[in-house]
């Protein structure tokens, strides 16, 4: 897992058990989260991947995931939350590359944790996925200071 934060990798699975998430919804959100952190190094240094990481997101890609007993159960609901993900973050890399990053890129950037929220409503109902989703939407770790900081 060299091109991905495995300290990231690892706090996700502590955020998954402290939420109360079952195992498969905690494999699903990690295996996202890999996959993306994967894709957005093709796109911006893929030299920067090892092999074993483009074959893993390969496998990932088109065994692992399209297998998640998670994702199978709620693909209805999770396959269009993950393709605005994959707007947002289009939109934001675009953006970032004309170098117009401003608030609304940076909150572009943060589609996983809309998928995130979902995960998590679907797994504990509506009721406790509304009391709960300034603390989930608040796992996201980068601030708006990082963000600018990065591109300026």
């Amino acid at each position: 897992m060299s091109s991905v934060d495995s300290e990231t990798f690892h706090t996700l699975a502590a955020y998954c058990r402290e939420l109360d998430l079952p195992d498969d919804a905690t494999d699903f959100v990690r295996l996202l989260w890999t996959m993306i952190q994967r894709l957005d190094d093709v796109v911006d240094d893929p030299e920067k991947m090892t092999r074993s990481d483009k074959d893993a997101l390969i496998w990932d890609s088109l065994v692992t995931l399209p297998t998640n007993a998670f994702y199978l159960r709620n693909v209805g609901a999770l396959s269009p939350a993950i393709a605005l993900m994959v707007a947002k973050w289009k939109a934001s890399d675009t953006a970032e590359r004309e170098k117009r990053h401003d608030a609304r890129s940076f909150v572009w950037r943060a589609g996983f944790y809309d998928v995130f929220l979902l995960v998590y409503i679907l797994c504990k109902g509506p009721v406790q996925g509304l009391e709960a989703a300034e603390t989930v939407l608040s796992l996201y770790g980068e601030t708006l200071d990082d963000y600018m900081q990065e591109f300026n």
